[in-house]
């Protein structure tokens, strides 16, 4: 058996593609007996339990000890679930994940990079807790050293190991963020389009630009701003489609541009069909080590809608992606942007497809597998 093991990640659309897609995935084409267990907060325990169910319906939701400085409490109850379970393979995803499993002591772990998790809870205070920061460093450097095998999701990730860590190995897969199955069904048609820009009151000629994401502790705003404002002063055709939580930073462009600023809430399977009514989608962060290593699932999710990519420099693997296959401008180059015709949208999905499916990293899903079974 397989284990699965997050730790303090709430339901979300990327939990849905990232961790309960690959457990899926991982089931069918590896042959293996895959569980999630779920380790995550009592607020909201009850419908955040319901969401993963409904989704996995065999995973293993259990409640944190209140608290994150206190995770390594969490330990009694995994050690008692797995004693009775026996898994030869842990998968922990990130840090505190894989530090729960090295607790267990009685199996292979895999450590699941998702980044560059001190430098992120430094930079963007995503924990407070001085005590828990002042760790993370050694925490983060053990799960990288002491794990069986790695999975990154970028090489500027590994680069980044070697570097802060002093990794040297080569027991390390790279697998970056992958697409769901939804964004691998849509069909992009000049009908679908047009239905798509229709529902949003857009209409062929529109140039439109779209934000997908979480807008929550916002650190790019400013970025995205100071791209965006000349590009509508200049042309009165663009419109800018924000699919996420309404913030003040949106209304303040709304109250500059009234209804050429769109924002729209949908849940995660709705999505595409949003996405299919763009030209180009934003992804504008700061420098920042977090972004340097990132993969952003949105890059590829954007790619499969047909989207030309607006990227920053130095982010994850996909500035360098987005010159080598023409896919987009890196932000501050010049651009003359006009609306993506159908053939060249399909010629970009083609390249989501290509790069960012789960099934284009089978093998390294294999070697997983293989990883429990040595010895």
């Amino acid at each position: 058996m397989i284990i699965y093991l997050t730790f303090n990640d709430a339901p979300s659309g990327i939990y849905s593609s990232q961790v309960i897609d690959v457990v899926k995935f991982m089931r069918e084409r590896t042959n293996s007996n895959v569980r999630l267990v779920a380790f995550i907060s009592l607020r909201g325990f009850t419908v955040n339990r319901k969401k993963i169910r409904n989704e996995l319906a065999d995973a293993i939701v259990l409640p944190m000890v209140p608290g994150i400085k206190r995770w390594r409490s969490n330990a009694l109850t995994l050690k008692l679930l797995l004693l009775f379970n026996k898994p030869q393979l842990i998968v922990g995803r990130s840090v505190l994940a894989t530090h729960l499993a090295f607790l267990y002591n009685k199996c292979k772990v895999v450590y699941d990079g998702r980044g560059a998790i001190a430098a992120e809870w430094k930079e963007y205070k995503v924990v407070t807790d001085v005590n828990m920061v002042a760790e993370i460093d050694a925490l983060e450097k053990q799960a990288i050293q002491n794990s069986d095998y790695r999975i990154a999701v970028s090489e500027q990730l590994v680069n980044h190991w070697q570097e802060k860590f002093d990794y040297a190995g080569s027991r390390h897969s790279i697998i970056p963020c992958t697409i769901n199955k939804v964004f691998q069904e849509i069909s992009i048609t000049e009908q679908s389009i047009f239905e798509a820009r229709k529902n949003l009151g857009f209409n062929s000629s529109d140039l439109v630009f779209i934000y997908s994401g979480s807008v929550s502790g916002w650190q790019s705003f400013k970025l995205l701003y100071e791209f965006i404002k000349p590009v509508l002063l200049s042309n009165t055709t663009a419109k800018l489609l924000f699919i996420s939580d309404k913030d003040d930073n949106i209304t303040k462009l709304e109250s500059e541009f009234g209804n050429r600023i769109l924002c729209r809430k949908v849940a995660p399977s709705q999505v595409p069909a949003l996405l299919l009514a763009g030209d180009y989608g934003l992804l504008i962060r700061e420098q920042s080590v977090t972004n340097k290593v990132a993969s952003p699932v949105k890059f590829a999710e954007y790619l499969a809608c047909g989207l030309s990519v607006i990227i920053s420099e130095n982010l994850g693997d996909y500035t360098n992606f987005v010159e080598l296959n023409e896919c987009g401008c890196v932000l501050g180059a010049t651009q003359n942007f006009a609306t993506i015709i159908p053939e060249e949208k399909l010629r970009l999905r083609q390249l989501a497809l290509k790069n960012f499916t789960k099934e284009q990293f089978v093998k390294s899903y294999l070697n997983l597998a293989e990883v429990a079974t040595q010895k």
